[in-house]
């Protein structure tokens, strides 16, 4: 199986990384798709391929087969003029992507997601790590949104904050995104010692969700952190900073 690897002097440009569909049963839309060689030496053959994906409860990207998901919207996607083409060094080549939308949809499903993959084939001759020689080629990757034609209604509720005896280091913190549309934002979360009165602020965590999901996000607490008494305060800003949620933890550090 041909390695998809990165190289220092081989690379893909394509922009932009997220196309963003809203429409209704049966109606049709194009966006551009601009992609580009920055190599001043090699021309790149490309191939356009298909994918589902989904996050995982922790926020990783799976990548599906096309079709296999219910939320799959591979099948309603074609690139235009051609899924095969050249680019010589610093060339550009500009893309549709044609979404139609089958007649009927179900309601239970508010957003349909898929892959569009730019393969080189055409892969470079490079070495790695242990000094044998490996064939290399680029691979990029574009999200594709869609939802339905109809209002917006984020929702993100907070499941859980919990500090595990087992996990003396992190705080957990749950939520499940319960809107009919992908929601994006930051976790941000303090902890005050109630014997100090000091304030710790932790790491910002930055998320991206989709309606149905189910996250687990840990904030990492610092290693000089006395032990003691706390209270941790979340914030949850999400939806371009219009909806905030709020939950509050008390947790003994040892």
């Amino acid at each position: 199986m041909l390695p998809i690897l990165g190289h220092a002097q081989t690379s893909l440009s394509v922009s932009p990384p997220r196309t963003y569909f809203t429409l209704g049963p049966g109606q049709v839309e194009t966006k551009k798709l601009l992609v580009s060689n920055p190599s001043k030496t090699q021309t790149l053959e490309l191939a356009v391929s298909f994918n589902d994906w989904e996050y995982d409860s922790l926020g990783n990207n799976v990548i599906k087969e096309a079709g296999e998901l219910k939320t799959s919207a591979a099948e309603w996607i074609e690139i235009l003029p051609q899924s095969f083409f050249s680019l010589a060094p610093g060339a550009s080549h500009e893309l549709d992507i044609r979404m139609r939308v089958p007649d009927t949809l179900s309601e239970e499903i508010p957003v349909h997601t898929a892959m569009i993959f730019l393969t080189q084939i055409n892969p470079s001759d490079g070495v790695d790590e242990k000094g044998a020689n490996i064939k290399i080629a680029v691979r990029s990757g574009v999200k594709v949104y869609h939802r339905n034609n109809i209002s917006r209604a984020a929702d993100l509720e907070i499941m859980g904050f919990a500090h595990k005896v087992e996990q003396n280091d992190k705080l957990q913190f749950v939520f499940e995104n319960k809107g009919n549309v992908w929601s994006d934002g930051t976790i941000t979360c303090e902890v005050l010692n109630q014997n100090t009165g000091k304030k710790t602020k932790l790491d910002d965590i930055v998320f991206y969700s989709m309606p149905g999901d189910k996250r687990t996000v840990y904030f990492q607490l610092p290693e000089n952190l006395a032990v003691g008494k706390y209270i941790a305060s979340a914030i949850v800003d999400y939806e371009h900073a219009s909806a905030v949620k709020m939950a509050e933890l008390s947790f003994t550090y040892e």
